[in-house]
């Protein structure tokens, strides 16, 4: 499939994870006009290497990996720009680029997460309470708020997580989307917590 690219500096969107984004650039708003038209959605990737050096091409300085953002909302207004909604879905990997927009695209191939073998899922599970336990005595001003809106499925958790934990830098995030399965990306999450919160547990 061949998806519309939105690349952002320092952000990795997970599953499930709800978006606001503002389009001003003109090459943005005509991605959303088209992702409007299709109602399909695209594809947000991080921006891995920062370098303004005009010999690198951009699509050289983007990640591989990202993943579809599902259009929930759009608000345009009066100067063109808009104020935009999107949730996460599915992790892809780009096989090859498509320069024939106005934005970039890609074709890309879906990458959802391996598995649990037999017997990790009480594993899974464990890491999951773990790491809740954790985010919240990062954010303790926060916790009642956190508690009511964790979600129950791990994976759902862990993308929850990803996006509160205030340790974890733009690679730790790419690192657990890349994470092969649901285990490892817990695995990539706990490791970011600080190492005196975890002398705490």
């Amino acid at each position: 499939m061949t998806v519309p690219l939105f690349p952002l500096h320092n952000l990795v969107l997970f599953p499930g994870v709800v978006l606001p984004l503002y389009v001003f650039e003109q090459r943005y708003r005509a991605l959303l006009l088209d992702t409007q038209a299709s109602g399909e959605p695209f594809g947000i990737v991080q921006i891995v290497e920062t370098s303004e050096e005009v010999s690198t091409p951009f699509h050289e300085r983007i990640s591989r990996v990202g993943t579809l953002a599902h259009l929930q909302q759009a608000e345009t207004h009066e100067d063109g720009t808009s104020t935009i909604v999107v949730v996460g879905g599915e992790r892809f990997t780009v096989q090859d680029f498509d320069f024939s927009k106005p934005y970039l695209s890609a074709e890309v191939a879906l990458w959802p997460l391996e598995d649990a073998l037999p017997g990790q899922q009480e594993m899974v599970q464990a890491s999951a309470r773990k790491l809740l336990s954790d985010l919240l005595r990062l954010r303790p001003t926060e916790a009642d708020l956190i508690r009511a809106n964790a979600p129950q499925d791990p994976m759902l958790l862990a993308s929850f997580a990803a996006s509160l934990l205030p340790s974890l830098s733009g690679q730790q995030r790419e690192d657990a989307l890349r994470a092969p399965g649901l285990l490892d990306r817990l695995d990539v999450l706990l490791g970011a917590v600080p190492r005196d919160m975890k002398l705490m547990n």
